[in-house]
């Protein structure tokens, strides 16, 4: 956690969070009276893009956005991350199942659609394509971080392939593309990465004074051989993601 912080800055950063918390309180109601009527639900989305602008975010998109129902692969930098790609696409995410563990985040999770995958019980598979299926009902949007973890965002960590278990088979009509989150040279100030604690994490970006820029690129969407099964998909969304973060 920072410490010797002058008094102007950790009021920066609770008002920050109050900020926050008054959006959190805002959207609730909404989302359950959109819930209730069987409305496509737009609260999530508002909340995440609120807390990246409260954090002093600005998201800028790049490439071509989906418009379908798509599967998006994603690099992971950063919590700000998913702000990021819900603003953008509203998009629901796949997560480890540790997440739902901790009851306060496990139900903002689930208010938009989060997937819980539990990485070492293989008997789970069918029940998480199942939600991965009301997902994209729900959002028609879902991202994947394959990583399983964040990184420094100068590089790429072996993608999990095992986590796209649930996205086999592959529903007619969905598409698969690749997307780079790219902090450009603030990516070391900006990730999540060692040992440090979510919090630490959280109030260090609250604390910059200087803006984040993050762009989010979306890559060409994987066809042909690449969609022949969970492993040609990881290793095809690696490569290109790879290839974009080198060309920077």
């Amino acid at each position: 956690m920072p410490r010797s912080l002058s008094f102007g800055a950790w009021l920066r950063v609770f008002l920050q969070i109050a900020v926050m918390v008054s959006l959190l309180l805002i959207c609730i109601p909404f989302y359950y009276v959109y819930r209730v009527l069987g409305l496509r639900n737009p609260w999530p989305r508002v909340f995440l893009g609120g807390v990246a602008f409260a954090a002093g975010v600005q998201i800028v998109p790049e490439g071509h956005r989906p418009t379908g129902p798509i599967f998006l692969i994603a690099n992971h930098v950063s919590w700000l991350d998913i702000p990021a790609i819900s603003w953008i696409t509203g998009s629901a995410f796949v997560g480890h199942d540790g997440l739902a563990s901790m009851p306060l985040l496990k139900w903002l999770c689930k208010m938009n659609d989060t997937v819980f995958v539990a990485r070492h019980d293989r008997t789970s598979v069918a029940d998480q394509v199942l939600q991965v299926r009301h997902a994209m009902d729900d959002t028609h949007a879902l991202t994947i971080f394959p990583e399983g973890t964040t990184s420094d965002g100068t590089g790429l960590l072996a993608f999990k392939s095992s986590l796209l278990s649930a996205f086999e088979p592959l529903p007619p009509g969905v598409a698969i593309q690749p997307v780079l989150i790219d902090y450009g040279t603030d990516a070391a100030d900006i990730a999540w990465v060692g040992e440090e604690h979510g919090l630490d994490n959280f109030l260090r970006i609250l604390v910059r004074k200087q803006p984040i820029t993050v762009r989010v690129r979306f890559l060409k969407p994987l066809d042909g051989a690449a969609l022949e099964n969970r492993k040609t998909i990881a290793a095809a969304a690696r490569d290109a993601i790879m290839q974009q973060l080198a060309s920077r």
